[in-house]
């Protein structure tokens, strides 16, 4: 197994962009716009820095928190009916079984290249928090896109808003510094809006029905053989959008 120190390269950037977020936002959207010094100053202070923090924690907990392994002691009990041990395949019937970790593995598991195990409920490998999204950490980085999208939204608004002020004279001697600012925090809030709220409606998807990426595009295969061969396909684990969000039925693990 890979070391999983937590640190690298694009979780660097992710930081980076959160901070410079966060200093823009509240020493030049909200102090060009209300004043830190006044009531809408500080309240939009104190909120955006809520949000802000409940990023970083957030954001924190998916790059820590261990995605969920495969105990060394499962063995898939072959006499269960209820038990969906066999893979789904063309020619179809084998145990689950990886050949990598040479180990049985549960349910909606999957080997991850990256960390280089079998990883449980695993949706995807993200590089943006250096590990595997899966059944320990997908509650929190969905709760970390659902922030990061608030903030990016409420800070675009808040920098489109300061924009709508006169400048102070003693800003106007500074402006070319002010306009890079904001130059930069567009390029860097607009392709962020759009690319984390198309994030945050596709595990909204896919948590109404009950899937993970990887079964998503597993589906889209099994629909295509099923048509093929003049059945219909429906996925084994969508009890329907209530069930799907309130019962732990829908989430099998070991």
């Amino acid at each position: 197994m890979r070391d999983r120190s937590g640190f690298s390269l694009p979780v660097t950037v992710v930081v980076l962009a959160i901070l410079y977020v966060y200093l823009s936002t509240v020493f030049i959207f909200i102090e060009r716009w209300f004043g830190l010094m006044s009531s809408p100053g500080v309240f939009n202070a104190i909120v955006f820095t809520f949000i802000a923090l409940m990023c970083v924690f957030t954001y924190s907990v998916s790059v820590f928190t261990d995605p969920g392994r495969v105990p060394a002691t499962y063995s898939p009990d072959i006499e269960d009916p209820d038990n969906p041990i066999h893979e789904i395949k063309r020619k179809g019937g084998d145990l689950r079984y990886c050949q990598k970790c040479s180990q049985y593995k549960p349910p909606r598991a999957h080997h991850c290249r990256v960390c280089k195990r079998c990883v449980l409920r695993m949706d995807h490998h993200c590089i943006w928090i250096n590990n595997c999204v899966g059944h320990a950490n997908y509650k929190v980085f969905f709760i970390f896109v659902v922030y990061a999208v608030i903030a990016c939204i409420y800070s675009l608004v808040l920098l489109v808003g300061s924009l709508t002020i006169d400048p102070p004279k003693d800003e106007l001697q500074s402006g070319d510094s002010f306009r890079t600012a904001y130059i930069i925090s567009g390029l860097l809030l607009i392709p962020l809006c759009v690319a984390l709220g198309v994030l945050l409606g596709w595990h909204i998807y896919l948590i109404l029905h009950n899937k993970t990426t990887i079964e998503y595009h597993e589906g889209v295969r099994a629909m295509w053989l099923a048509e093929k061969g003049g059945n219909v396909y429906t996925h084994p684990y969508d009890l329907g959008a209530y069930e799907n969000l309130t019962t732990e039925k829908s989430k099998i693990c070991p």
